[in-house]
């Protein structure tokens, strides 16, 4: 091999990256010594730049092509023109190749619910989620920003900042939009560029830009949406007397299905009764009315006449001792559960619709079933 055989192989380099991953940014060309070879070829692939670093400061950036790095059109000294050092150049060069592809498929969400005040709903809470997609924008700014001298840098290190800033924007803007909540769902495209033209001059500080950002699911909390959904069942039922008639029916229903009840058995008599009571009308030649009632005939001045109101539905109550719940009990089981000493103005019992447990005592329904006592035993 002659001499300038071993030149040419001590000095010919090639630089270039294959990124075989999917969430790299930046990664930084290894070289010992960190040593850039004369007449070395740079090559910048479609989707990366590359970033020139001599000396600690930026000196460059290449866009896509191929370069060859020689010292009549590089701002570096190669150790060809520095022989008393042994091939050993003292000027330190590094290059830094960056991803400027899109990073899709980010995940943003709300840790917390956002406070806001609603025009239709007054004060309340939402929550929302989504995706969002981010690029290199600035290479040389994102490099002395962000990645400073990270050898390999991944989209996880900057992603939870990027979040960070996506939620505080996001609960600026909805906080501030007077939107209804009902009528976000058809505004989240014009929220998303509301929340771009916010979130966009902060990121682009860092040498980013934000092509894509969506909005996925903007929820209530399940308190106020089980109250949309009674609201919007009254709306569907219509006529009011006949969701009234239809809740009053589907009450008596489940009371009569249920096990160990004394008020089940007493409503399946009841309803029972009502069914003879039709049965008897349609015999006679009578149209059945409202509730088992016989119809009116139609030349009578009662024909229009408003139906009764459904029968009343009695409560059932539930009793809580020792940590342990038990029932459902009707009045009457609980009367007797009284005169045997087993229900007492201590215990506590609830029923639907009462605002949490309470003591028998202090419910005016129950408390009279402890003031009617009976007469003490013969020869007391």
């Amino acid at each position: 091999m002659g001499i300038l055989d071993f030149l040419s192989g001590q000095f010919i380099d090639v630089i270039h990256w294959v990124d075989d991953t999917r969430d790299t940014m930046v990664w930084r060309f290894e070289r010992h010594g960190h040593e850039i070879k004369y007449g070395a070829k740079l090559t910048v692939r479609e989707g990366q730049a590359a970033v020139f670093v001599h000396e600690g400061q930026l000196a460059d950036v290449f866009t896509p092509g191929l370069y060859l790095l020689e010292t009549n059109n590089m701002p570096i000294m190669t150790s060809l023109q520095h022989w008393d050092h042994g091939f050993r150049s003292p000027f330190k060069s590094e290059i830094y190749f960056v991803n400027t592809t899109r990073f899709t498929n980010l995940k943003w969400g709300t840790k917390n619910p956002i406070m806001l005040r609603d025009p239709e709903f007054g004060p309340t809470r939402i929550r929302a989620f989504g995706t969002y997609t981010v690029k290199v924008k600035d290479p040389a700014r994102f490099l002395t920003e962000i990645v400073g001298t990270d050898g390999e840098f991944t989209m996880d290190e900057i992603s939870y900042q990027i979040r960070n800033i996506i939620v505080q924007e996001f609960s600026r803007v909805i906080a501030g939009s007077g939107i209804p909540v009902l009528d976000m769902a058809a505004n989240t495209a014009d929220l998303g560029k509301l929340i771009v033209a916010e979130v966009g001059p902060v990121v682009e500080g860092y040498g980013l830009e934000m092509p894509e950002f969506y909005i996925e699911n903007i929820s209530l909390p399940p308190a106020v949406e089980a109250a949309l959904d009674k609201r919007t069942s009254m709306g569907l039922a219509g006529d009011l007397g006949k969701f009234t008639q239809y809740s009053a029916a589907e009450a008596m229903t489940a009371a009569a299905s249920a096990k160990g009840s004394d008020m089940g058995a007493g409503l399946g008599m009841g309803m029972g009764m009502a069914m003879a009571q039709q049965m008897a009308n349609q015999a006679a030649g009578q149209r059945p009315g409202p509730w088992g009632a016989p119809a009116p005939a139609a030349h009578q001045p009662q024909a229009h006449m408003a139906p009764p109101p459904p029968p009343p539905v009695e409560h059932v109550w539930h009793i809580a001792e020792n940590g342990q719940t038990s029932g459902p009990f009707s009045k009457a089981r609980l009367g007797r559960m009284a005169s045997e000493g087993a229900l007492t103005r201590e215990t506590y019992v609830w029923t639907a619709g009462q605002d949490g447990w309470k003591k028998a005592g202090e419910v005016q329904e129950l408390a009279q079933l402890f003031t009617i006592l009976p007469p003490p035993p013969p020869g007391a």
